[in-house]
């Protein structure tokens, strides 16, 4: 096997690799033995759709950085030739842009039913801006997009502040204890892992072209709490089969009932 091939895949990120693929086959295995009505519960797809599609775009992200010559088609195709070495355009669409829309949908579904419609307005708005940023070529497709993320990660913020609202008023919640909830876990590691990475986004081409070493370390944090958040997502997953560990959220059922 090609060297360059091993070293992007496996070695040049290994604590980001390594413990991502181990958490998509602990994620796959869990989904496959959840009962029928449970795969179909967004509770559970949901999750696991964000766990795949965040493999699948980190994994494709490391081919680009093996194959040099398909990022710099790219980049020349999307009119960025200062910085060929970038693959900015893939994290944009992919983690920025569709993941951000992926966990407002999430954040939505751990909801009351009368507080989904704010999260509904949000994804249009967020969606028509984001195109609009960009066709204007104020926030082109290849370079950092502070303004898109920004929009993104204050959105992931007031959604969450939503959800921990709903858990301090709604008497659903104040009978439950917050730590055996996996929905508590997972709106607080969405938030800090939206917060910490805008931070990271918005200063990488300065950093890395200033103080390399920092921009390394602030790479460095957004992997660890990628990791943290993707194991959140898989814990999830499992939580069925941990009720010793995790309580019954008060809305799986009101979700399937209500708009």
């Amino acid at each position: 096997m090609d060297s360059k091939l091993i070293e992007a895949f496996f070695t040049a990120y290994p604590f980001d690799s390594i413990p991502m693929d181990i958490l998509m086959i602990i994620g796959l295995v869990c989904f496959l033995k959840l009962p029928k009505e449970k795969k179909a519960n967004i509770h559970f797809w949901l999750p696991f759709l964000i766990l795949s599609f965040t493999v699948l775009y980190e994994n494709f992200g490391r081919y680009t950085n093996y194959n040099y010559e398909f990022k710099k088609s790219v980049n020349e195709y999307l009119g960025n030739f200062k910085y060929p070495k970038f693959n900015l355009w893939l994290y944009n669409v992919t983690k920025r842009q569709i993941g951000t829309i992926l966990y407002l949908f999430l954040i939505k579904s751990w909801l009351e039913p009368t507080k989904r419609k704010f999260i509904d307005w949000m994804i249009i708005g967020f969606v028509i801006i984001s195109l609009a940023l960009q066709i204007s070529g104020i926030e082109p497709l290849y370079l950092s997009q502070p303004i898109i993320f920004a929009l993104g990660a204050n959105m992931i913020l007031i959604g969450s502040a939503l959800y921990f609202t709903g858990m301090i008023t709604q008497p659903q919640y104040l009978d439950k204890n917050p730590l055996r909830l996996i929905s508590f876990w997972q709106m607080t590691f969405v938030m800090f892992t939206f917060t910490l990475t805008y931070i990271f986004s918005v200063t990488l081409i300065y950093l890395y072209e200033v103080n390399p070493v920092l921009g390394e370390a602030l790479q460095q944090i957004d992997i660890v709490m990628n990791n943290i958040n993707l194991g959140i997502l898989t814990l999830t997953i499992a939580s069925p089969f941990l009720p010793r560990i995790f309580e019954e959220e008060p809305f799986y059922i009101s979700h399937e009932t209500s708009a």
